[in-house]
Parts: structure tokens; sequence; C-alpha cells
């Protein structure tokens, strides 16, 4: 018990330390590689936070439970687009005003629907697996030489900010390793803590689990936000969207060729697409996700918790 609630006091400590550290070093980045804050927060943060979910699907596909990795996959992203997103909204609106902002979300939904494509076809074999991870590729190169910001653009560096690459480089190595490591370490104390008070199996998993591992997403966007960083915040979340589909969705598939399960097919797969379509349409049509939009997405988020809980 001791233990349980020292890892999860520790995890929690962790996560919000490194989202702070995490983000002034991805800033840092932005502005010496002429990049905008936007392409850091999908490349850097966004690979940075999606580490506990491929850490957890690649062991549960050593466990042969590739089952458990593709709940992890679409949980995950419903989580993002609902959960952190609104959460962030709630702290500070987030504006997203420029066509570059459409790009990302629509990748994202192109690639939920594929992916619900594959599941219905019940197609599931290492080819398909290594497209995924082709196609990621692809659009990783193409974000980059879109979003360098050329000489005439550059954002001028504050004074007190330092000159070299080092400390950048090093608050967002540190970021990364606090969010990693505190998020397992939340997960499992909140787990033992679960366990402790008689709660279900299931119940961990829908609960403690799904919303432990997307609390380095979690916290890195609230604490964007309230910095005022919201292409850092957006790209997060769209960016560890294209992640969890592409490069651990492709990981997963090469290491289990096997087909998407039917089960997450009913409910799960098509909110998944439907949170992708409102990310996408939030930019579309608003260009900024207010208050008012993330109390709605927060409360979908529970919805879907609560509908989860109630048929366990």
């Amino acid at each position: 018990m001791l233990t349980a609630t020292l890892l999860t006091i520790g995890g929690l400590f962790a996560l919000v330390l490194g989202g702070e550290v995490l983000v002034k070093g991805a800033v840092g980045i932005a502005r010496k590689a002429q990049l905008s804050s936007l392409v850091i927060g999908v490349v850097i943060v966004g690979l940075g936070t999606s580490m506990p979910e491929l850490v957890t699907s690649v062991e549960a596909v050593l466990m042969d439970t590739s089952d458990l990795a593709w709940g992890n996959i679409v949980g995950s992203n419903i989580a993002n687009a609902l959960l952190i997103l609104g959460a962030a909204a709630l702290v500070a609106p987030i504006a997203l005003s420029g066509g570059r902002f459409l790009r990302d979300p629509l990748c994202g939904l192109v690639a939920s629907f594929a992916l619900l494509f594959l599941a219905l076809g019940e197609v599931g074999n290492a080819v398909a697996g290594v497209v995924m991870l082709v196609l990621l590729g692809g659009f990783l190169v193409y974000a980059m030489r879109q979003e360098r910001q050329p000489k005439e653009t550059e954002t001028e560096i504050p004074a007190d900010e330092p000159a070299g690459w080092t400390m950048p480089l090093l608050l967002t190595g540190a970021g990364l390793a606090a969010l990693v490591i505190g998020g397992q370490m939340l997960v499992d104390g909140a787990i033992d803590l679960a366990r402790y008070f008689g709660m279900s199996e299931a119940m961990i998993g829908v609960t403690v689990v799904a919303v432990g591992t997307s609390f380095p997403e979690l916290v890195t966007a609230i604490v964007a936000a309230r910095r005022g960083e919201p292409e850092v915040a957006f790209g997060n979340v769209a960016g560890s969207n294209l992640f969890n589909l592409l490069l651990i969705g492709g990981t997963t598939m090469v290491m289990a060729p096997e087909p998407f399960p039917r089960e997450l097919v009913v409910f799960d797969l098509y909110l998944m697409v439907g949170a992708a379509a409102a990310l996408a349409g939030l930019v579309f049509f608003f260009g900024q996700v207010s208050r008012k939009s993330g109390a709605v997405l927060v409360t979908i988020y529970l919805a879907f918790l609560g509908y989860h809980v109630a048929t366990l």
C-alpha cells in the first residue's frame, strides 16, 4: 500500500516536472532549428509522449496479447482527441488559424479510416505494417520541410535564452525521460492501489491503465496551453495520434500479423474515427478549440468511460 502510494505520487510529480521541462526544451529547439513550434510538437513531443503506449504495445505483442496492443492504440487516440485536447482548451483556448494546422489532423483522419477499413476487411499482415511505417516516414519528411521557417520570418530568440543547442537538447531529453518514467510509475502504482481496494482487472484496464498511459500527453498539453504555446499543445495531440496509428500500429502488425480484434470494431474504433473527424472539424470550421468545445470533448470522453464501466 505504501509503495503503491509513493509510486503514484512520484509518478505524478515526474509527469508535471517532465511536462514543464519538455515544453521549454522543445520550444528552444524550434527556435534554434528555425522550425515552427507546431512541427516540434508533432515530431519531438508527439513521439516522446507516445513512448508509454509504444512500450506497452510491444510488451503486449511479445506476451502474445496483440488485442491489448490494439486496444491501447485505439483507447489512447480517443483519450488524446477528447480528454487531452479538451482539458488543454479548458486551461486556455487553443487558436488554430492557418491551413497548416489542418494538415496533421487530416492525416490522422485518413490514417484512422485506413485502420477502420483494414479492420472491416480483416486484413492483418506484415506488408500492411511496413506500409504504415513507410507512410509515417514520408509524412515526417514532408512536415519538417514544409514547416522550416525562412530566415526572413525567423522568430527572434529571447536575450535570456542560451545561444547554443546543448541546453534545449538536454531539457528535451530530460523532459521525455521524466514523462516515460513518470507514466510507468503512475500506472504501476495506480494498478496496485486499485487492486488493494478490490477493483476488477477489467475495471483497472478501462480506467487506470487507459488514462495512466495517456498522462504524459495530458500533462504536456496542459503545460503548453498554460505557457501560451498552443502549437505545442495541439501538435502533441495530433502527433501522438499519428504515431499511435502508424508507428505503434505498424509495429504491432509487423510483429503480430493478424486481423484487428473484432470486439473493438463494435464501438471503440468508430468512436476513434469520430474523434479524429471532430479534431479536423474544429480546425476547419472554427479555427480554434474554445473552452466550450473543450468541455464538450471532455464530457464525451467521460461518457465513453462511463459506458465501458457500465458494460463490464
